[in-house]
């Protein structure tokens, strides 16, 4: 899948590749209606004037040939319904930073769908790790990721949303099965017992 092109679900819902403005545009329309029952408190809503300016230049440094997706979710009316960006960490590392889809489109298999086109294209990139973070007791996007094959890789208190899940995807096999290993969930057989005598 390339920037602009299109995917065409089953059910009449349509995933496009997008570029940031245009998919910033339309996300913050509707992320109030999407997160609405969320009680996250950011801080720039409370830090001071000096501490923002600071943060707007550092952000500009981030940025500059970062690898983003910035998938949009429409309906069958071409409306915009819900979305899944991320962006690159590092030269092996992808975060998937927040999706959301609208309360009457949920249930449909959309959240999946957007994990799916977002997962398909960061394997043709090379992307070794890719992670997300989730409320604990988000269920409706922690169980599709499990079943996709995510580990949990470590839960954290923060600052802004709680009580944090870590999901991780290995692209490699070899590192998901050291994931398996280092959990106490696998002995270690003949392939894991020659990596670790390298």
């Amino acid at each position: 899948m390339q920037i602009n092109e299109e995917l065409n679900l089953d059910n009449g819902y349509k995933i496009r590749w997008m570029e940031s403005n245009n998919f910033n545009d339309k996300k913050s329309d509707l992320k109030e209606k999407v997160f609405e029952d969320d009680h996250s408190l950011f801080p720039f809503e409370y830090l001071a004037e000096s501490e923002k300016d600071h943060i707007k230049k550092l952000r500009e440094n981030l940025y500059k040939d970062q690898f983003r997706i910035c998938l949009g979710l429409f309906d069958k009316e071409d409306n915009f319904v819900g979305w899944s960006f991320g962006y690159q960490v590092d030269q092996m590392t992808y975060y998937m930073c927040n999706s959301g889809v609208l309360k009457k489109h949920r249930r449909k298999g959309l959240y999946t769908a957007l994990m799916n086109v977002s997962l398909d294209i960061l394997k043709e990139k090379g992307f070794q790790t890719i992670y997300s973070r989730h409320n604990a007791t988000n269920n409706s996007v922690i169980i599709p990721k499990l079943k996709a094959g995510f580990v949990i890789s470590s839960l954290e208190v923060d600052d802004v949303f709680g009580v944090l899940v870590t999901l991780k995807y290995f692209t490699n096999q070899k590192r998901r099965k050291i994931m398996d290993y280092r959990a106490g969930q696998l002995k270690p057989d003949d392939e894991l017992k020659a990596l670790f005598s390298m």
